[in-house]
């Protein structure tokens, strides 16, 4: 379980293909504080660590990760955001977020507004039932809260200059494929109410 609230960005160091998918390398500033089998949040994708040297740590990517989200297309040099599974004791600043992507979006639009950027987003039809104007919803790994829901899947975000500095963000560009991961509880509502009728 993670919050949304990315702790930092990583720097993908390799990205190695294998017969069951691909291994991520990822150059981690808290890599120092995982173990072997600690959860990762990689642009809101939870992986599991299975390799640490230094501040280098490793995942498997299986190949239902890389058909779900866009991790399939980092390459040496991107960078990531990341967040580590929260703890019992922490606070709770985001919103529920289990780092299970359901698919991906596409930016279509990126505006400056004085020191913020409004920034619009084109996720699936399919996914867009779960999404209500000021509701929240997980883009690579950011807990972010939708400003306005457009047609056919099109939501706004207004983003605050701490986000877009600390994030990816800042190297978001009008086409750039995000992960998107909706909001659980619309979904367990959904799955309530057709289970009763």
């Amino acid at each position: 379980m993670f919050t949304g609230l990315v702790e930092c960005t990583g720097k993908v160091m390799a990205m190695n293909p294998v017969a069951t998918g691909a291994r991520a390398v990822i150059d981690i500033p808290f890599a120092g504080e995982l173990r072997l089998g600690d959860s990762v949040a990689v642009n809101g994708c939870c992986l599991t660590v299975d390799r640490i040297e230094g501040e280098q740590v490793e995942f498997d990517l299986l190949t239902q990760t890389l058909r779900v989200t866009s991790l399939g297309q980092l390459q040496a040099g991107d960078l990531c955001n990341l967040e580590r599974a929260m703890s019992g004791s922490g606070r709770f600043g985001g919103h529920f977020v289990m780092g299970h992507v359901d698919s991906t979006g596409r930016v279509t639009d990126i505006t400056p507004v004085g020191q913020d950027h409004r920034v619009s987003i084109r996720i699936p039809a399919a996914y867009s039932r779960y999404t209500i104007d000021k509701g929240s919803i997980t883009i690579d790994g950011i807990s972010l809260t939708i400003a306005r829901k457009g047609e056919d899947g099109l939501l706004e975000f207004w983003i605050t200059p701490h986000t877009w500095q600390r994030t990816i963000m800042h190297r978001y560009r009008i086409g750039s494929i995000v992960d998107i991961e909706v909001d659980m509880i619309a979904k367990y509502v959904e799955n309530f109410f057709a289970a009763r009728s």
